[in-house]
Order: C-alpha cells, then structure tokens, then sequence
C-alpha cells in the first residue's frame, strides 16, 4: 500500500499542492488566486478566485476532438424509447433549452426546481442551470406534493421544469396535478413551469402557469447561449437529503471545487477514460445521479447511459442485454438492486456478453458479504465498492485502484480517499478510535473540494448539524458507526440514529442484519428498533426468504425462525438475539432502493408508518402488517 499511501498523506499533509496539481484537469477562465481559503473554519472555499463553468467542462470543452462521440445514451424500457446524442447533439440540445430558460427570466444565481423523471431532458435541463450560471435543484420525480412545496419555499424558485408524468413499473405517474397541488400549498409563488409533455397523462392541467417547452425548443432550436464563468465558490446546486424531518435540508454545492474533485475521482476510483461508457443505474434525483450520470463522466470526457425502468422489467436480464448492447465498461448501482436480481434466472446473467464490462461499482448502502460473493462469482468481474453521502458529493471510502490496485475486502468499501482525513471517533469523549474499536466516522477540517460548502440559507445549521456533535473537537459527523482495521480499511456499521439500546448494550442493526444475510435461507432482512417495556428496545428483524413456498408449512417455518435465532446467537451472542423474526414476502423501499427502516419499525411497533412519498410499492406495507399478524 505504500503508493497509496504517499498519495493520501500528501493530499491531507499538503492540500494545497495536492488540489493544485488536480485543477489541472478543468479549464479555467480565469485562473484561481487561492487554492484553499480556511480563514473562517469549518467553512472551506476552494480554487479562490479562479472563474469556471461545470457545462463549459462537461460538454463545450469535448467538441474539438469528440463532438461525433456519443455523450449520452438514452433507454427507457417504460416507453421503449432509445436515443443517442453525440456531443455536438447534446451541446445543442443544452443550448436550446438554456434559451428557453433565459426567454422565461432564468438568470444567473436563479433557482431553477427540475421536477422530471429519467429523461434526456432532466440532464439538458441540469446542464443549461448551469451554462446560465443559475443554481439548479432537482426534486426526485413524483414526491408527494408536501414534500415538493417544502422544497419550493426553501429553495424560492423563478422556474419549475416537470413532464406532464413518469412512468415505473409500468405504472403512469401523473406529475402535474403533484406540481398544481404543490404550488397551492407553497407560499412562494413560482411564476412559470416549463412543461415536458411526453403524452403519457391521460388528461393534462392547462393551468396558466404551464408553459409548453416544444413549441419554445422549436423557436430556440439554433441558439447559442454564451456560458456564465462563475467564480469558483458560487453555489453550482442544492440538493435536499431525503429523510429529513422538519424543515428540508438543502445540501448546497460549489462550481470549481466540484468539478475537479469529481474529474479526479473518474481516473482514482473508477478508472474511467475518454471514451468509454458508464452506467449508473440511479436517478437524477439523487446525489449519485448528479454526480456519475451527469457531471463525472461528462466530465472526463466517457458516454453515459441513463435509464428510465426497473432492474426486473421486461425480465431480470435487462441490464446485462444493456451491458452488451452498448458494450459499457463501468457500472454503478446499489447492492440492493443486485440483491433483487440474485433472485432472478441465472441465466438471463449467463446469457448476456459481459466482455466490455471491467468493474461493477456499488454504493448508497452497506454492501453485505453473501452479495458481494455471489455477484463477483456471477461476473467474474472486480466489484468494488464505494461508500460516501449527498454531503459529500464523491465516495470518502474506495478502492483507489487508479493509484494503487489494493486488494478489496469483503463488508468494507475501502481506505479513505484523497483530501478525506476520516478518523473513528469514541461518541463520548471524541477521542480515536484504536484499529477494530467500534466509532463515529468523523472527518477532519477542511472537507476536501467537492463536498457541502454550507445548508442553503442556513450557514448557522450547517455548524451545528455537522460540526458539534462530537464533543471536544470541531470535526464533521458522518453519523456513521464504523471499524477501522489495521490496513486503513473501514467497515460502516449503520448509522448513529439506528443504533439499539437493548438493556443498556448499544447494538447496530447492520450487525444483526449482517449474521441473518449469511443464512442460506434468506435472501433480504431488514432489523428494526422497537420499544420494549422491559428492555426499552428490542430488536425485529423482517426477513424475505429465496424460496417461501419450501417454508410455507407452519411447523417448518417456525424451525427456520428459531435456527435464524440461533444463527444470531453464533455469531453476535445471545444479546443481539431479535425479540421475533418476521417472515414477508417483500420490504418497503424507495424507489431508489434503500429500506424505509423507519415505516417498518412504526408498523412493529403499531403506529402508522406516515407520508413515504418515495416508496416503490405500497403493497409492501400491507406484507409487513400480515407477516406481524402472522
């Protein structure tokens, strides 16, 4: 490791001249003064001075030498819809759309909401934000009407952009009666929505505000929209994390900084090279969307593949017939979606030729070891995996294969990445951790280029949500629990707020999730906190079985209960035991696939799981209250 090591230290010894080199990678208009201004911690402004634009980078920059280079690869299997745009095509279609902004007041430092589903024209959208220098804010598609108007009054828009619906597993979500009802219980007023009509709605609003965007792309079709050079610490995006309670929290993101972080990040942990394709099965609506569908690979000059649809629809096999068909190199999703395709025909896998295919990248959850086994044997293939937050915009934990190709480990994502000086943390006295002591994943001042600069409009929020929850140090909290060994690499345990207190033992339900995952019999577990007069909390764990019907008998199935008990027990001990395993045929998740934790732990607990405006199928609410009637 000692190459990797030279290269981490000097990035955190020396930032200055680390994050100088790097900068090289983007063009600037105008050159930065300062590489890093850390006069007023825990805030930190990058590249000072300097003057850029993330379109300029991401797309007019690639014209002179790969303009007939396809930019983006379009597939919806919702619609049955294909396209491709070159980097000319898509430069022109960025272009037409930031000019149908500009005819509708969008400036620079403008709020635009991007309200859309997986279409070409959130990316077009997403970029023309940009190239005007306006700050974009994308709301995952179809959120609930609450939610959206939250975003609205925090995030005070000039323009909304939405489609008249989405579509998801071959289901139609109509979005404009979300946005009409979201606007009425806003109290900002947002004087215009620019209209994708895709004709998917059976019957579309003409309310007044709606402003078709067709008919206006057709006026603009040979416009050039000069890019706005933003100095490099001008907010480039805010991002709401989901999850939030109360008021939504807008993570707020630079321009410079960003974009060589996530540049850097293309060569240091995904290998990625002008020219290659890169498929992020995520959505625009999610950090990982922003940053590996949209900014990075464009970015460094790759095509990127967006996909409207589910990993099992027309059947299980899609995404490897997409591996083939549009010879990717790189893939990135999230452990949960393998863990459904683990459950499909393993010859729609076999059948596909995965030759293009170098790595497969996995995020936005832990990534438990029967997974990892089983898609690394199925591939033949690295699987790497990666771990990072909407705060921090790019992973903190990877294998930085493009400077040294350390070994992977199975449970952990990896060694610190560059600029991330991450130290485990004691909860209560804010002292390291030693190697395999359980702690709060913490990093130190300043958070590398690329990361929050502040919450948007709430600089005091951002001190004190982040940076004043470990006592005696001013550090950023990931909320995290993690191990760190010997070799630097670390293991994330669950967050902070799932942890269990069962009898005065704190017990983090990615523990007990872990030892059930290595049951043969199981195929999906979630471990919830529950109350318990006795012990004030007791652990539920809701588990999804490979093959239901061979435990369907009810003899057999409580034998299979108890040896899920005891396998608990091996592993964890007897005071990690789950008070009661549930058995049902599906979880509740988002739509990006994590598990609503927090619905399943109210239903155990007999309340009502509230407004998940994310969630992918609400059926698997109605599963989880029988398998507890059960």
């Amino acid at each position: 490791m000692t190459r990797y090591r030279d290269f981490h230290r000097r990035s955190i010894d020396n930032p200055e001249a680390f994050w100088r080199d790097e900068a090289r990678r983007i063009h600037w208009e105008t050159p930065f003064e300062t590489v890093l201004d850390r006069s007023n911690p825990p805030f930190a402004r990058w590249f000072v001075g300097g003057r850029t634009n993330l379109c300029h980078n991401a797309v007019d920059r690639h014209l002179a030498e790969r303009a007939q280079q396809n930019a983006l690869v379009y597939v919806s299997t919702e619609t049955g819809i294909e396209r491709r745009y070159t980097y000319a095509e898509l430069h022109a279609e960025v272009n037409r759309m930031a000019a149908v902004m500009r005819s509708l007041g969008v400036k620079r430092g403008a709020v635009v909401l991007i309200y859309l589903p997986m279409i070409p024209e959130a990316l077009f959208a997403m970029l023309a934000c940009a190239r005007l220098g306006a700050i974009h804010s994308v709301v995952f598609g179809g959120f609930a009407a609450p939610n959206l108007a939250a975003r609205i009054d925090d995030a005070k828009p000039v323009l909304i952009v939405t489609a008249d619906a989405g579509a998801r597993g071959g289901k139609v979500i109509d979005y404009t009666p979300l946005v009409d009802e979201a606007l009425a219980r806003a109290s900002h007023k947002t004087p215009r929505v620019l209209l994708i009509d895709r004709q998917l709605a059976p019957e579309r609003l003409n309310a007044s505000y709606l402003v078709d965007y067709e008919p206006l792309r057709e006026q603009f079709f040979d416009a050039h929209v000069p890019c706005e050079w933003l100095e490099s610490n001008e907010p480039s995006y805010v991002l709401y994390t989901s999850g939030t309670t109360g008021k939504p929290k807008g993570v707020q993101r630079d321009v410079g900084g960003y974009a060589v972080a996530l540049a850097a990040s293309m060569e240091y942990i995904f290998e990625g090279k002008a020219g290659d394709t890169m498929f992020t099965a995520s959505d625009v609506g999610w950090v990982v969307g922003h940053s590996y569908i949209v900014y990075a690979p464009l970015l460094a000059g790759l095509t990127t593949v967006m996909y409207e649809g589910t990993p099992i629809r027309p059947d299980g096999g899609i995404w490897w017939r997409l591996v083939e068909q549009h010879r990717i190199n790189l893939m990135f999703t999230a452990p949960t979606a393998l863990r459904v395709l683990k459950k499909q025909d393993p010859a729609l896998l076999k059948k596909a030729d995965l030759s293009s295919l170098r790595t497969l990248f996995l995020a936005g959850e832990p990534l438990d070891e029967p997974t990892a086994s089983w898609i690394a044997g199925a591939l033949g293939k690295p699987v790497i995996d990666n771990y990072w937050q909407t705060e921090t915009g790019w992973p903190m934990l990877a294998i930085p294969r493009g400077v040294e190709a350390l070994p992977t480990k199975l449970g952990s994502p990896g060694v610190p990445s560059a600029g991330f000086a991450l130290t485990l943390r004691n909860e209560l006295t804010g002292d390291p951790c030693p190697p395999g002591e359980k702690g709060v994943l913490t990093l130190n001042y300043p958070l590398p280029p690329g990361c929050m600069s502040t919450v948007w409009g709430d600089d005091q929020r951002f001190v004190s949500t982040y940076w004043s929850s470990i006592p005696n140090h001013q550090v950023y909290s990931t909320f995290d629990w993690g191990i760190q060994d010997e070799d630097g690499y670390v293991t994330i345990l669950g967050r902070t707020d799932d942890v269990i207190n069962v009898a005065g033992h704190r017990l983090g339900t990615r523990e007990i999730e872990e030892a059930l995952s290595s049951h043969p019999a199981v195929a999906e577990v979630a471990v919830v906190g529950v109350t318990d007069s006795l012990k004030g909390q007791a652990a539920m764990a809701f588990v999804v079985l490979r093959d239901a019907q061979a435990y369907a008998e009810g003899n057999t199935r409580t034998k299979l209960q108890d040896d899920l008990m005891t396998t608990v027990d091996r592993q964890l001990g007897a005071i990690a035991r789950p008070s009661r395993v549930v058995i049902v045929s599906m979880l509740p998740k988002t739509r990006s696939g994590k598990l609503l934790r927090r619905a399943i732990a109210a239903l155990a607990e007999g309340r009502e799981p509230g407004d998940l405006p994310t969630i992918e199928d609400a059926s698997a609410l109605q599963q989880v209250r029988e398998g507890l009637q059960a």
